[in-house]
């Protein structure tokens, strides 16, 4: 086939096909030299409606012939209506690992940590019968893997071999020693199983150790360099559909993001204010000014200090307080400082105005959950792998600690459905808060403020104490330090869902019908701020 008559059909097809589309998550990864203890970071937003269930798949061992399944909507698990869909089986490896299943499988016993955001790509790169998705082979490769040159191998080689056709992906893979970033698109429309082509375009990039990435929902890997095999990755056909369809020029540095995401969805900000802010906040010194999509920050920063996790939850909580984005600010909050913007459908946006949006901060009402790892080397994996995890929006989850050897979470964490109310799960206490919190966020925020940090605090004040006696009692019996974990993390979760149940209904008490209840059953006005009923014309109107 000559490249002009392949570049015409693949041009035509665009029309016809588009990649999937996420609802922008968000994750952050921290190389060991930046990071105030010397663990490997990384995290997630999962923004949008994806299984928050927590579910432990054990690893087994396997006969020769044996079979693995291949499925599409994994990570949709809590949707009625999308299914799983069973779209192959390959030949299943002599053992596996355990792996944590969630919308976007995170972490498994070797300390192997996934964040994924999704930035589609260009509509050409779409291959309808790929069999894999990014959840998919991310499934494999935390199965297949220990670590993250490892895991990028495995899902590189799965893609290649039967196909992807999700919209191009990221995932800040971390590992013990490791911080890696993965890029994987499809190869075009063309593309069928049988066609002798792999079925993916991919690349890797590792962080510096001394550095921190934030990837929001565009490709980063930016420039590769060919003759650089110790930090960089990719597949065998990188660069083919780029010079077939003229994105890229032979003779030229190839930049794998500009030649497969050249055009970042959503409004012209979407991606980078929240690249800018993350970056901003763990860098301040380097000044960075807030850009259009067309700019690119730089690939990864050195952060102004060491990072600590707790650092990282403060970003996925920020709302762009105190720049000139301020979501709590200004008529959008309304008169209680509300971040949260619902969204708006293109049909009721003021005329010349419909491909704009409201700036878009890192903390969302819509996030199924987040999470903050740490990998650590100088611990056995079971102690050393610990993901801090929080259901619904991070602005008002509660983070608890899950380690990575642990054999069991409660039901209350692993069950449930997201369209009834379910009293029975954790992931509905967070998301009832969340909610409730909207009719007075400023006043709500301080009292859930209140709880996370008394939380917080205490998980933080065990961490030393818990993973010292944890590595004490591994070195005698490792699966005594197993059991004593999966108590303490099943013990942990438990009070965390029964506090914020607690927490719910006191809220619910405590603001009623615009007014706050005192402990000893005051009731106090809190009326509406000045500002607001001067802009809205308080008094106005009446004739005498």
């Amino acid at each position: 086939m000559s490249k002009v008559f392949g570049k015409g059909i693949l041009l035509a097809l665009a029309a016809v096909f588009t990649a999937s589309a996420a609802f922008a998550c968000t994750p952050i990864g921290v190389g060991r030299d930046a990071t105030v203890d010397g663990s490997v970071m990384t995290s997630h937003t999962c923004d949008g409606w994806y299984d928050n269930r927590i579910q432990i798949v054990p690893g087994e061992k396997f006969e020769d012939g044996a079979m693995a399944p291949v499925y599409q909507h994994v990570c949709h698990g809590t949707q009625p209506t999308r299914p799983l869909q069973k779209v192959l089986e390959i030949p299943q490896v002599k053992e596996t690992y355990t792996y944590f299943h969630v919308g976007y499988p995170f972490m498994n016993e070797h300390q192997l940590m996934m964040g994924e955001d999704t930035w589609s790509g260009r509509d050409e790169l779409y291959a309808k019968d790929g069999a894999f998705w990014i959840e998919t082979l991310q499934i494999f490769g935390l199965q297949r893997a220990k670590t993250a040159r490892e895991a990028i191998a495995v899902m590189g080689e799965l893609a290649e071999k039967y196909g992807y056709s999700d919209g191009g992906e990221t995932l800040i893979i971390a590992d013990t020693k490791e911080l890696w970033v993965f890029d994987v698109c499809g190869p075009g429309m063309l593309w069928s199983p049988d066609s002798g082509k792999p079925g993916a375009i991919w690349a890797a990039r590792r962080v510096p150790d001394d550095h921190a990435i934030v990837c929001a929902n565009r490709s980063r890997i930016g420039v590769i360099d060919f003759d650089d095999k110790e930090n960089f990755m990719y597949s065998k056909n990188v660069t083919e559909l780029a010079e077939q369809m003229g994105w890229w020029t032979p003779g030229t540095e190839f930049n794998f993001s500009k030649a497969y995401n050249p055009n970042p969805y959503g409004s012209d900000h979407y991606q980078s204010l929240r690249e800018w802010r993350a970056f901003s906040l763990l860098a301040p010194s380097q000044n960075f000014e807030p850009r259009s999509q067309a700019y690119d920050y730089p690939f990864s920063v050195k952060p102004d200090k060491k990072v600590a996790v707790q650092d990282i939850m403060a970003i996925f909580r920020d709302h762009l307080e105190g720049t000139d984005y301020d979501l709590t600010k200004g008529m959008a909050a309304g008169p209680f400082g509300n971040p949260h913007r619902w969204p708006t459908p293109k049909s009721v946006r003021p005329e010349g105005k419909e491909n704009m949006d409201w700036p878009r901060a890192i903390s969302m009402f819509r996030c199924s959950y987040s999470f903050v790892s740490q990998s650590r080397e100088w611990l056995p994996d079971p102690v050393g792998g610990v993901l801090w995890f929080g259901q619904d929006s991070p602005d008002t989850t509660l983070y608890v600690p899950i380690y990575c050897g642990v054999t069991k979470v409660p039901n209350g964490w692993s069950e449930g459905v997201r369209h009834e109310y379910d009293p029975n799960s954790a992931w509905w206490a967070f998301n009832f808060v969340n909610n409730w919190a909207q009719l007075r966020w400023d006043s709500m925020i301080v009292d859930i403020n209140e709880e996370q940090q008394k939380w917080e605090k205490e998980f933080f004040m065990q961490q030393n104490a818990v993973e010292k006696e944890a590595a004490e009692l591994y070195k005698k019996d490792p699966a005594k330090a197993v059991a004593f974990l999966t108590d303490y993390t099943y013990g942990n979760m438990e009070k965390v869902q029964d506090a914020w149940w607690s927490l719910a209904w006191k809220l619910v008490g405590k603001y009623q019908d615009g007014y706050m209840m005192s402990p000893e059953g005051k009731q106090i006005q809190l009326g509406y701020p000045t500002w607001w009923l001067e802009a809205v014309g308080f008094g106005e109107g009446f004739v005498d």
